[in-house]
């Protein structure tokens, strides 16, 4: 008898059965997306309070500081910047030095459910190199913020490893942790901000 190949497909709340290594967009559900960012913590779990640090709360973030670098960005570009992590919300988030033992076989899984993810939601399977820069610009710095704010870096420490960001731009960038089910509803309700004004 002919042995089966591993399963490679994840049943999600919606219903939906998403195949990880062959992701539709037509099994791509918002809500199955802000769930599970909402459990993934970043900085696996290691960052001070009461909650994890989630992906959820991460993402936010990192829309928020895009648009303060990008301010004349199309709301598209915001919608990129907010789903920039989706993929984490079936694989997890590694910090980068497991990323980099595990070797290119993530960034490939990573890419193929971007993609199916960005034409559910109208966005191109690709974003514009230039526009992925100033994303990744703002990952960097919200990974400053969050080095320095709950995850025990000393700045000078944070400035080796992501760059100081520009005073302007982390004014008034206070985080705070909360439930995953406020982070989840939140997530879910500013990506239904930004679908409305595509």
């Amino acid at each position: 008898m002919p042995k089966q190949p591993p399963r490679a497909w994840q049943r999600m709340l919606s219903g939906r059965r998403l195949d990880l290594l062959d992701p539709t967009p037509v099994d791509i559900e918002i809500e199955d997306i802000a769930h599970g960012l909402a459990f993934v913590a970043r900085w696996n779990g290691q960052t001070a309070g009461d909650y994890p640090y989630s992906v959820a709360e991460h993402s936010l973030l990192v829309e928020e500081i895009f648009r303060r670098i990008a301010s004349d960005a199309p709301v598209k570009w915001c919608l990129a910047a907010l789903l920039h992590d989706a993929p984490e919300y079936v694989i997890g988030d590694m910090i980068s030095p497991v990323k980099a033992a595990v070797g290119p076989g993530y960034g490939a899984l990573d890419e193929r459910l971007s993609a199916a993810i960005h034409l559910r939601f109208g966005l191109p399977a690709a974003i514009p190199k230039t526009v992925k820069a100033k994303i990744k610009r703002a990952d960097r710095i919200s990974a400053w913020l969050e080095a320095t704010q709950l995850a025990g870096f000393a700045e000078a420490e944070a400035d080796k490893f992501f760059g100081r960001p520009k005073q302007d731009v982390i004014d008034g960038l206070t985080l705070r942790l909360r439930p995953p089910a406020e982070a989840r509803a939140e997530f879910t309700s500013r990506h239904a901000a930004l679908l409305a004004g595509l």
